[in-house]
């Protein structure tokens, strides 16, 4: 029988958490976050949006319908390691093709399970977000905990998952310019659905650059991190503001709010699952929805930006949807694509699509 290695998590607290190792064998330090998801496994571990994260996952048992080669949500994963109570190793699914071990061994990705994975997301609720280590049976704890207290969280990940080229998804339909913060392919997924012919640009393009190519609507994406570090993209948004219709998703969200002059800051522990009520204020019904970010836009920063609030947490109240009152921009921060799901609010891409071929009708109709 084959002996089992142990591994454990070191967090900047001083808190460890011993259990089996699983995955690859290497050590790695990053942002431990946990989501909430009960299935959609494998749309975390390949969504951009985890960059440099240590991801804990609260549901015990993960790995039962093991993973396919059809619902990556990027090339690779980039998030740091992988927590759950119960890794299983024999997944049951006519999709699957390989299991949770196996997709992290492929990608240098160390896993740990056997811990109690709610004590470790009760501390983070308690503490806020924190940095932690996955590492050997034999490390030195304290030497771990001073490197962690003088380490930094990853710096400027949009960089890092941005694709590096323009290039373009054919459709016959409107032509959407998608800038990609991180972009996770469910979005993508949605808009060639619909016939779009989609033109993605990477995190750093001018609106100079997207208006010459005369899209018809601009959606900006999802992505990891502070928005704030993405200087780039304010002027970018400004420049498009009032010329062409736009949508922002999570990380778009939060860049369509500080290019019209809101504020962001950092929530204690994010929201990140599958399973988060979200209240539309128009008609007040609740949407259950995806999400992942830790970041949310200040309601109090809101005047003079032209930007008024259309969703809210019912959790902890915080914003979640924004749309400006004289040009046809709006976002939310939760996930419509429904990667993993649920599919609530994925109208919204229906929504963004009706008012990008009214301003087109509008714009010819003018022109003429």
């Amino acid at each position: 029988m084959q002996t089992r290695a142990k591994r454990q998590l070191i967090l900047e607290t001083g808190e460890v958490f011993s259990g089996w190792a699983f995955g690859h064998s290497e050590e790695s330090q990053g942002e431990v976050v946990f989501g909430t998801g009960m299935t959609g496994y494998q749309e975390v571990l390949t969504d951009p949006s985890y960059c440099g994260q240590i991801v804990v996952m609260t549901y015990p048992l993960v790995g039962s319908y093991g993973l396919n080669l059809e619902d990556d949500e990027a090339n690779k994963p980039y998030l740091n390691g992988f927590v759950v109570k119960e890794a299983q190793r024999h997944p049951s699914n006519w999709r699957s093709r390989y299991s949770l071990d196996e997709m992290l061994q492929r990608h240098s990705i160390p896993g740990l399970e056997g811990i109690d994975t709610r004590r470790l997301t009760r501390s983070i609720r308690s503490h806020g977000t924190l940095l932690g280590r996955m590492c050997g049976p034999d490390a030195d704890i304290q030497r771990v905990v001073e490197d962690l207290k003088a380490s930094q969280k990853v710096q400027y990940p949009v960089a890092k998952v941005s694709c590096e080229q323009p290039y373009l998804v054919p459709g016959q339909g409107l032509r959407i310019a998608l800038v990609d913060f991180g972009l996770k392919r469910g979005i993508l997924r949605d808009l060639v659905a619909s016939g779009c012919r989609v033109m993605v640009y990477p995190y750093d393009v001018s609106a100079e650059d997207i208006l010459k190519d005369a899209p018809d609507g601009v959606l900006l994406s999802n992505g990891p991190g502070d928005p704030r570090q993405v200087p780039s993209a304010i002027p970018m948004i400004q420049g498009l503001l009032g010329k062409v219709p736009l949508f922002g998703i999570c990380m778009g969200y939060q860049l369509l709010a500080l290019a019209c002059g809101a504020q962001t800051e950092p929530l204690k522990f994010g929201h990140r699952g599958s399973n988060h009520p979200v209240r539309c204020l128009a008609d007040n019904r609740v949407l259950i929805t995806s999400q992942n970010h830790g970041y949310t836009v200040l309601p109090n920063s809101l005047a003079d930006t032209g930007l008024a609030i259309t969703h809210v947490s019912v959790n902890d109240g915080t914003m979640e949807g924004i749309e400006h009152s004289a040009w046809p921009a709006f976002g939310v921060q939760f996930h419509p694509e429904a990667s993993p799901g649920p599919m609530d609010s994925q109208d919204l891409f229906g929504r963004f699509l009706d008012g990008v071929a009214a301003w087109k009708g509008e714009t010819n109709a003018k022109a003429l």
